[in-house]
């Protein structure tokens, strides 16, 4: 009974932290694909020749503000809801017609990404993110 006590009195302390940590990691991982269709870091070849009028360089764009946006955590929940779209519409147009299986049709990712930016649009930024800092000053 002791160590179910201990373990929900530590999950009650991080879950906050472990939440903006994962809005970072999520962020970061999102922003790279933004800064390699845009500024070609980190390079790669697929992306050279990406259009900005294009789906993909619309893409690209939303990758670049929401991947930024989603990390430092300003406007958690509108960059998330923007980065879900973004995911779910990725996913219907690029994998789905290959099949229905997201490990078949190479859109795991496109999936996870869009339930992890839904998550945090009802979540929240977390406690380390510019949207606490700024609500803690008002």
């Amino acid at each position: 009974m002791f160590e179910i006590a201990m373990f929900e009195n530590a999950r009650a302390t991080w879950s906050p932290r472990v939440l903006s940590l994962l809005r970072i990691m999520t962020g970061l991982l999102f922003l790279q694909h933004g800064l390699a269709k845009y500024i070609q870091f980190p390079h790669v070849p697929q992306f050279d020749s990406i259009a900005v009028a294009s789906l993909p360089g619309v893409g690209g764009l939303v990758e670049l503000v929401c991947g930024a946006l989603v990390t430092v955590g300003l406007f958690t929940p509108i960059a998330a809801l923007l980065a879900s779209g973004e995911m779910a519409i990725a996913y219907f147009i690029a994998h789905a017609p290959r099949g229905f299986f997201p490990i078949l049709n190479g859109g795991s990712l496109a999936v996870l990404y869009c339930f992890v930016f839904f998550y945090l649009i009802f979540a929240g930024g977390g406690p380390w993110s510019v949207d606490a800092a700024m609500r803690k000053r008002a």
